[in-house]
């Protein structure tokens, strides 16, 4: 793996360490798979449940009340944020994804998550000891989120950067992110609604996407 993590402990389990009981939710059921395989093998760990949307993730948390709740950002139903948002204070929250959006890991810790793993960031046993932190409270963030916390430039900047976008045409879709609807978007702007759907086009244009649903998730998650 590329970057290791931040403040990783490799610290072996005490013998008198109280199991660490582990919720897995991502939609990706390899995924699951293997994270649950991993965690399985080690002696102070117990995954007690595995989910593959945010919904599912709150409802396990209620259920079974896992020390730990791992969660992707990216899910059906409801997103890992949102998620997180909900179970953060009945559970130790650690993001476990792809994503290095600025945008989602800056929410995601306000959203109250103690730490952010992306995937290919971190090795087997950097996970292990992150799950182990999170259980006592302490925060682990991979090399890559913590550049995404340190960027001083605000996220909607770095996305239009990246996608070419004008000023206007990021305030635009900022806004769409936000869930604001296009007449909403023109009486805040003082333009017609027609210009709002001209900007909208051409945004849809320069991030390849052809729904509002996929330019949110896009502008949000950064994939």
């Amino acid at each position: 793996m590329d970057s290791a993590p931040a403040r990783v402990s490799h610290e072996p389990a005490g013998e008198a360490q109280q199991t660490i009981t582990v919720g897995i939710a991502d939609d990706n059921a390899v995924v699951r798979m293997g994270i649950a395989g991993l965690l399985a093998t080690t002696p102070d760990i117990e995954v007690v449940g595995e989910v593959g949307d945010g919904a599912a993730a709150i409802a396990l948390v209620r259920s079974r009340r896992p020390t730990v709740m791992l969660l992707d950002v990216r899910m059906p139903r409801q997103d890992g944020v949102s998620a997180a948002a909900e179970i953060a204070a009945s559970t130790n929250v650690l993001m476990l994804t792809y994503s290095e959006s600025s945008e989602v890991v800056t929410a995601a810790v306000r959203a109250g998550a103690k730490g952010y793993l992306v995937h290919g960031h971190f090795t087997e046993v950097e996970l292990v000891n992150a799950v182990r932190m999170a259980a006592r409270g302490t925060g682990t963030f991979s090399a890559a989120a913590l550049s995404a916390l340190s960027d001083p430039r605000p996220a909607a900047q770095v996305m239009a950067e990246r996608f070419g976008l004008s000023e206007r045409e990021a305030e635009v879709m900022t806004m769409i992110a936000a869930g604001t609807t296009n007449a909403g978007i023109a009486s805040a702007l003082f333009i017609s609604e027609k210009t709002v759907k001209n900007h909208i086009n051409r945004i849809f244009a320069k991030l390849h996407v052809s729904h509002r649903s996929q330019a949110i998730s896009l502008w949000l998650t950064g994939r």
